[in-house]
């Protein structure tokens, strides 16, 4: 049986609201379908950083722009957050170096 939905509005900035309408397209999902998936998501990192252990540390950094974009794009059409992308990254590094420090011995 399908979910009953209700209809929800919201000022939002002009310039956030380009922001938000661009994604959408770019994402090739309707309008409703990308809020709810923006929304999703929100609550559900929100429930992740709450429940979190504390022995965590935060990586960041910046890139280009045009990277950065061809990066999200990649995300959604993989179906990928961005940190379960860099934690795999990460790993698979952390396992590559130990395989070839084995090999070396």
């Amino acid at each position: 049986m399908a979910e009953d939905h209700r209809n929800l509005c919201a000022q939002v900035p002009i310039a956030l609201h380009s922001r938000v309408r661009q994604e959408q397209e770019a994402s090739g999902q309707t309008l409703s379908e990308y809020m709810t998936h923006l929304i999703t998501e929100f609550y559900r990192m929100k429930e992740e950083n709450q429940t979190m252990n504390v022995d965590t540390k935060t990586v960041a950094f910046q890139v280009p722009v045009e990277l950065f974009e061809d990066f999200k794009a990649y995300l959604r059409r993989s179906k990928q957050t961005q940190k379960d992308f860099f934690l795999s990254c990460i790993q698979r590094a952390l396992e590559e170096e130990s395989a070839a420090a084995e090999n070396a011995e």
